[in-house]
């Protein structure tokens, strides 16, 4: 059944809808041309197709109260009537009156490779309801995620395969396993994806974005990006000012061009050491529960114990150091998993190791969707900026960072060294940037001590689109702060999504409250954290 109205334009004012578009500067001037031109004619003819919202495919997992339909994009928007991909996206319309109406409002939660189907069930959230009461919320998956022309590079057995070790400070022969596995796995994605591989980038993450906006009738974007999310969220900020209604950046990426990627994730690398030291700080205080240490080194040395006794002896034969160091890389991007991670770690070296296998094995029915998200992740950050592509640089950046910040600094590195050899064209990244009155006021959500995007990152973000509001929560590090426990921060969402009102320039919040020792584990349904953002 085709759409209702507000989502299926009429061919008539599509023109309108569409709008124009400003000209990206990744490539030659014919090239800039090019794709300027196929993103409005395929913002033009989503406009008028609209978007058939109906049952949403079984694999989605989603209850009935959610619709789902498709967007085609352009797969390169200087053909736009060349190969064409669908784009999945889903749906739950306004539940307020009619007058107090204010659009739909998109959002995606990051990556690269992470999908928002799941984003229309926020509506039933205590902290959702008043925004979902105003707008239709929407979800989507982006180029490359689950069913929008999925990409895969690796047999997802062996994406998943366990148990594997984390050394701290790899030894020679390490390094070049660890090498001869990121050139495979580059070679994969060559192999499997073709000529279409280079065509998973931000900047058309960015331009489908757009799409969709004409595709739900929508003259101007309401969106908000959390962490990747808020890079092409600038980028499409910075190309398309016009299109902005409201758009909210919650835990901002670095968006300098020098940044992107290769010391975006060296910055982060060293952020995170101080986000795990913020975990076993609140372990130590908190000896009485666990009974890791009193202080944080000593809780170090009890962590240190678990990965040398796992590199013997993997729990259920499936954990080792690598699984154990990629579950608590969650403790430096969500407070909410410090509690049920140091439960684990307590009981596993107290003789229990089932906590610790439910929190950190492997999940073989997940193994197809998390080879995915990594192969979107490397595609899209490969293929958006220059890499280094001599080893010694590599080795010597990493080698030098991980004295200081040892506790996730290779394991960064094993993540993202794909992109070293890496055959697809490489990008030059957009200029963030908007000159003053040609962007509507926008809303950045940053936690001070944020891991994952680390804070100097919101200030830069703020400082390039003129206009933007900064709310930032104090002494804090989650990563993803809007429509979490600060209700502070949720205030400032509201306000913003619901009346258009900011702060006159910036404001900051109180933190939310430190874990309970003695929690119920609230993470089980938390998705594992994206290597990057």
């Amino acid at each position: 059944m085709r759409a209702v109205a507000r989502y299926g334009v009429a061919a008539a004012i599509a023109p309108l809808i569409a709008g124009t578009l400003a000209v990206s500067p990744a490539g030659g001037a014919a090239a800039q041309d090019a794709e300027s031109r196929g993103t409005a004619i395929a913002a033009r003819r989503a406009a008028a197709e609209g978007i058939d919202f109906g049952d949403c495919h079984p694999a989605e997992r989603l209850p009935a109260a959610v619709r789902c339909g498709t967007v085609d994009v352009p797969l390169d928007y200087a053909e736009p009537d060349g190969r064409r991909i669908a784009l999945t996206v889903s749906r739950v319309p306004a539940t307020g009156e009619p007058e107090r109406y204010q659009g739909a409002f998109v959002y995606n939660p990051g990556g690269p490779g992470a999908s928002s189907m799941y984003f229309p069930l926020a509506g039933t959230l205590p902290e959702w309801k008043r925004i979902a009461r105003a707008y239709d919320l929407v979800g989507y998956a982006p180029r490359g995620v689950a069913r929008s022309a999925p990409l895969s590079c690796q047999d997802p057995k062996e994406y998943l395969k366990a148990p594997t070790q984390s050394p701290v400070h790899p030894s020679p022969a390490e390094k070049r396993e660890r090498r001869a596995a990121a050139k495979a796995y580059a070679d994969g994605c060559a192999r499997t994806m073709g000529p279409a591989l280079r065509h998973y980038t931000s900047l058309n993450n960015a331009r489908d974005l757009d799409v969709l906006r004409a595709a739900l009738g929508q003259p101007r974007l309401t969106f908000m990006g959390a962490s990747y999310g808020t890079y092409f969220g600038a980028l499409y900020a910075t190309l398309f000012p016009s299109h902005v209604r409201r758009m909210v950046f919650d835990s901002a990426v670095d968006p300098a061009r020098e940044k992107i990627w290769y010391r975006s994730n060296l910055a982060q690398s060293l952020a995170f050491e101080s986000r795990w030291a913020d975990f076993r700080a609140w372990a130590a205080r908190h000896d009485k529960t666990f009974g890791l240490g009193t202080t944080p080194e000593a809780v170090a040395e009890s962590y240190e114990r678990a990965r040398a006794r796992l590199a013997v002896t993997p729990a259920g034969g499936v954990v080792g150091p690598g699984q154990l160091q990629s579950a608590f890389l969650g403790t430096a991007y969500y407070d909410d998993y410090w509690q049920p991670r140091a439960r684990a770690l307590s009981e596993y070296l107290r003789g229990d190791e089932e906590p610790l296998i439910a929190q950190a094995a492997p999940r073989p029915g997940g193994a197809k969707d998390a080879e995915n998200s990594n192969a979107v992740y490397t595609a899209v950050e490969c293929n958006d900026a220059p890499w280094p592509t001599d080893w010694e640089v590599w080795d010597r950046d990493n080698t030098e960072l991980a004295r200081q910040a040892p506790f996730e600094t290779w394991d960064n590195v094993w993540a993202n060294l794909p992109c070293a050899y890496w055959s697809a064209p490489r990008q030059r990244p957009l200029e963030v940037r908007t000159k003053r009155g040609a962007l509507p006021p926008v809303l950045i959500l940053a936690a001070e001590r944020d891991a994952a995007t680390p804070y100097a990152g919101a200030r830069e973000l703020a400082r390039r689109l003129k206009g933007a509001v900064l709310i930032t929560e104090e002494d804090a590090g989650t990563h993803g702060i809007g429509g979490g426990p600060n209700g502070c921060v949720n205030a400032h969402l509201e306000n913003y999504l619901l009346r258009g009102q900011t702060p006159v320039r910036r404001a900051a919040c109180a933190p939310h409250p430190e874990p309970d020792p003695v929690s119920l584990d609230r993470s089980a349904a938390r998705p594992k954290p994206p290597h990057n953002v």
